[in-house]
């Protein structure tokens, strides 16, 4: 897509001096703080946030050489290794940039990871420069003393933590930059087989792994996804409040700095007006932004849903009843039925009632990219319908710098991650002991295979992983193996319809597919999360669900229940079984097997956050963390 160019520094360089005087980073100044009481005693912080302040491309470069001329003052030496360990901001891309045109490695670790975790990964990698918010700063206090290597710690905030002094010496981001203002050095820039990142995926088993990303790897899927996505330019407005350790972020990021495009950071817990961590009355990230792009992970997309959903059920009467006739009519024309509302009626319908819920996002929103996960059928329609944009849902994993599959704009069709990207060739293999096999009719089925130039070097210190995992065939490609299984459709798309690890064969001989079971009941209404279980010892399921609260407790007024507390009413009898026949209903509907229908279940009242460790940075569920969390009330499950 760039030719000449064969590193991220370089794309970066280019598109600065492009767009120079063009706005680039955007970051919103926080005005002020206050602490909400609850009745039932919780608290919680409520932000108010001002409008975008902005860097232009000139300014950012500017910053982007002033760091990594200071990165060098401070003392950091070729070869070793800097770690960025934050939430998505301004700060931690000009960190990456300035680490590029150094050509230093960056090891990128989620804000959330656990201690043992995030020891294992700065330990693994023998990281001597650490970059990160005041907030991780505080994290890093109680394991200081397992971390042998690390010299050097830029904190991103100019607040630096008291409990930290004396332990490393803490320098603000904003004095290297100006150490490196006042003694610039010149730039040592990577070529493409460089490693440019180490990138710790957010271990859903055991400890996470590091992934070796090279420019050429990146550059590779960020040339590719620039095809697929329609008309993208300069005049796009990009929200990023995913983490950037994961490299669906960083990805995208890339793209848009690439096409000249603006990049506005927000966080996740104040992505609309009415996010939990939002001051009621004032605005969130995407209305005062108003983006024409978005990247979301399926748990993300389920929640707006869900959002949406409340309010309108909230509402009630005529509100609720024109929502209903609007959404099944728009439905019909989706499906391909002449009889749906087309033309002159879409346009009203848009009008009357789909226009409040595209304001949710700003009102401008023209195409959203979903991967990460699978995205439900029901999600899909409902934020194609509401909000009147494509979803470009991808499929790829770390391993392959997110390149993989993605799907055509105008693909109105549910379930399917579509067709190979540009950089990416896709082959099934058989996998006989699931029954998958490539001569399957009417699809042919088996592991999927990514090959091609976006599939990354391997995993960092790990050989025997790399080679259990990582094949080159005869005519060179390297290929990963996914460990999913998918089928081709007629027309070239493919579709993830298992994953290897998750599927459980029953005392009678039935194979269970954990993760489809989940996706097909995640639209349940009562259900915030859910982790199915399944024991080869026993012939039937159960399941832990997190409950929505909103919704059961909705339920429970109406059914006059009194209870004392959420935790309270989750252990009530009747309120297990109004959810366990919801969750029966939505199998019905979503064609289960009988015996792939949790016999019985468990209610969580509290939900599952990156911060209890039960599930990942990217939202993903951590099975085996939660089957320990939870063991005795799978023991209890299965023994009455």
């Amino acid at each position: 897509a760039w030719e000449g160019l064969s590193t991220l520094a370089e794309l970066f360089e280019q598109s600065c001096k492009q767009n120079s005087n063009k706005s680039l980073l955007g970051t919103r100044k926080r005005i002020s703080s206050e602490v909400e009481v609850t009745e039932d005693g919780r608290s919680f912080e409520k932000l108010h946030y001002g409008e975008y302040v902005w860097l232009t491309y000139a300014e950012t470069f500017a910053a982007v050489c002033y760091f990594a001329s200071g990165l060098v003052q401070l003392g950091h030496k070729k070869g070793e290794r800097v770690a960025i360990f934050a939430d998505t901001r301004e700060e931690w891309f000009i960190a990456l940039q300035a680490c590029f045109r150094r050509n230093v490695t960056v090891v990128t670790i989620y804000a959330s990871l656990g201690e043992e975790a995030l020891c294992h990964s700065l330990n693994e990698t023998e990281v001597t420069t650490l970059i990160c918010g005041a907030k991780e700063l505080k994290k890093l206090v109680n394991i200081s003393g397992q971390l042998d290597k690390i010299k050097h710690v830029i904190c991103m905030d100019d607040e630096i933590p008291t409990a930290v002094s004396g332990r490393w010496a803490v320098t603000s981001f904003a004095d290297v930059q100006r150490t490196g203002y006042e003694n610039p050095v010149d730039a040592d820039l990577p070529i493409a087989a460089d490693v440019a990142v180490i990138m710790y995926t957010s271990g859903s088993t055991g400890l996470p792994k590091g992934v070796m990303l090279t420019h050429g790897n990146i550059l590779a899927t960020v040339a590719a996804v620039k095809t697929i996505i329609p008309g993208i330019g300069s005049k796009d407005v990009y929200l990023a409040y995913l983490p950037l350790a994961h490299i669906l972020e960083l990805a995208a990021e890339h793209l848009i700095v690439a096409v000249g495009g603006i990049l506005g950071y927000g966080s996740p817990l104040t992505l609309t007006d009415t996010s939990s961590k939002i001051k009621p009355g004032t605005k969130g990230d995407a209305s005062a932004l108003a983006p024409t792009l978005m990247a979301a992970v399926p748990a993300i997309l389920d929640r707006v849903r869900d959002g949406v959903r409340k309010k309108v059920d909230a509402k009630g009467g005529l509100s609720k009843k024109l929502f209903d006739l609007a959404y099944s009519r728009r439905l019909s024309a989706i499906n391909g039925s002449w009889f749906g509302a087309w033309g002159l009626e879409k346009y009203l319908w848009d009008l009357l009632v789909f226009k409040k819920v595209r304001a949710i996002l700003g009102g401008r929103l023209r195409f959203l990219l979903s991967g990460g996960a699978p995205l439900s059928p029901d999600t899909q329609r409902f934020i194609n319908i509401c909000f009147g944009t494509p979803i470009g849902q991808g499929y790829g994993l770390t391993e392959t710098c997110a390149g993989g599959t993605f799907s055509e704009v105008d693909d109105t069709s549910v379930g399917r991650v579509g067709a190979p990207l540009p950089c990416s060739f896709i082959k099934l293999v058989d996998w006989p002991k699931g029954g998958y096999l490539t001569s399957n009719s009417p699809m042919p089925r088996g592991e999927i295979l990514i090959g091609g130039p976006n599939v990354t070097l391997g995993y960092f210190k790990n050989e025997e992983k790399t080679k259990e995992s990582y094949r080159v065939d005869e005519r060179g490609v390297r290929w990963f193996c996914t460990g999913d299984i998918g089928q081709f459709h007629f027309d070239g798309c493919l579709e993830i319809i298992d994953r290897k690890k998750d599927i459980v064969k029953l005392q009678h001989g039935e194979y269970v597919s954990l993760g489809k079971v989940e996706t097909a009941l995640s639209i349940c209404p009562y259900v915030d999360n859910i982790m199915l279980h399944a024991d080869p010892f026993h012939s039937f399921c159960v399941a832990l669900v997190v409950a929505s609260q909103q919704m059961v407790e909705d339920w429970a007024s109406k059914q006059g229940i009194t209870f004392t507390d959420f935790a309270d009413l989750c252990e009530k009898e009747e309120t297990i079984k109004e959810v366990h026949s919801s969750l029966a209903q939505t199998a019905k509907k979503s064609r289960l097997e009988k015996f792939e229908i949790p016999a019985k279940i468990k209610l969580i009242s509290s939900p599952w956050t990156p911060e209890s460790g039960l599930v990942t940075a990217a939202l993903k569920i951590k099975r085996e963390a939660i089957r320990r969390a939870f063991s005795e009330d799978l023991a209890k499950l299965y023994a009455s």
